[in-house]
């Protein structure tokens, strides 16, 4: 992968769109086939767009009518994909419509344009962490130390920047993920707990730093976003308007904040309702909707969206 330092780009011309959609991937806009969460009759199932292949096999969808809206957003917006891939995860997903200029990569440790690592911000990330959060080796050493074999599948560090888990979750011990969050927490990082993944990520790294870089170098006027997991609540935070799922760490916890629409549908017509529900925002037909009832489990879904109140 070419990592030259990025040119800092010119001021955006007052042509190109000022708000800014910045967006988790993974169980928010894209899903694999076992967060899909499908509760309608196969029948009336929407039809699903694969935008990422891994090992020559499909890995993760979008329903179609959701591919329709990212794109006009996309052409409404400046469109940040905001993930904790690492740049090479990243690089498998093909979304639909042109490439993003911009993207944040590794929870905010890598700022790409045009797919190129922005060398600047990479470096005063790295001075920041080293000032104020414990070394990767350590939190990585705690890790192996205390992880049970009966339930650790695979132990990983991402970018050099965080560390991560993969587990059975059948197994693992909330016991053992509350000692966790607290030993970390006195060194400056955070963890997470993602289908099954933990991640334990230095706490200056976020996503809403590398979007507010982003909106001052596009001069973006206004942000909206969207996420699902507890590495996204500061993303949403510094949103002007927001929007989450029903279903992720967020949703589980009861997370809420009086800008950030809390979605009832769950799985990928989550991502399409929130997908309309942000462009209705960008579009000027009002504030995010208020939380609504869900539908009930066997009422089917319409071939173009959701029942939300927030998607009509």
């Amino acid at each position: 992968m070419n990592t030259a330092p990025a040119t800092a780009p010119a001021t955006v011309p007052a042509t190109v769109p000022t708000t800014l959609f910045a967006s988790d991937l993974d169980r928010t806009l894209i899903y694999s086939a076992a967060a899909l969460d499908l509760r309608m009759p196969d029948a009336q199932a929407p039809r699903l767009l694969c935008v990422e292949v891994y090992d020559a096999k499909p890995l993760s969808y979008m329903t179609e009518t959701a591919a329709g809206l990212l794109a006009e957003l996309a052409a409404r917006t400046v469109f940040v994909p905001a993930t904790t891939r690492t740049r090479e995860q990243y690089q498998r997903v093909h979304l639909p419509g042109p490439a993003p200029r911009y993207a944040i990569c590794a929870n905010g440790g890598h700022l790409l344009i045009d797919g190129r690592t922005d060398q600047d911000w990479h470096r005063a990330v790295q001075r920041r962490l080293a000032a104020d959060c414990a070394p990767l080796a350590e939190v990585r050493d705690h890790l192996r130390r205390t992880a049970r074999p009966e339930w650790l599948l695979k132990e990983r560090t991402a970018e050099d920047l965080f560390a991560y888990l993969v587990v059975d979750r059948d197994r693992l011990s909330d016991a053992w993920i509350k000692e966790l969050g607290d030993w970390a927490e006195t060194r400056g990082w955070t963890v997470s707990l993602q289908g099954r993944k933990i991640y334990a990520v230095p706490r200056p790294l976020t996503k809403s730093a590398a979007v507010a870089e982003i909106a001052r170098r596009t001069g973006a006027a206004g942000i909206i976003a969207a996420g699902d997991s507890l590495l996204d609540a500061d993303l949403l935070l510094a949103a002007d308007h927001g929007w989450r799922p029903g279903h992720g760490e967020l949703a589980d916890s009861g997370w809420a904040a009086p800008h950030v629409t809390a979605l009832a549908e769950r799985g990928v017509m989550a991502g399409e309702c929130g997908l309309r529900a942000a462009l209705r925002h960008v579009a000027g037909r009002g504030p995010a909707a208020a939380p609504h009832v869900p539908p009930s489990p066997d009422a089917a879904c319409a071939s173009t969206g959701c029942h939300a109140e927030a998607c009509r």
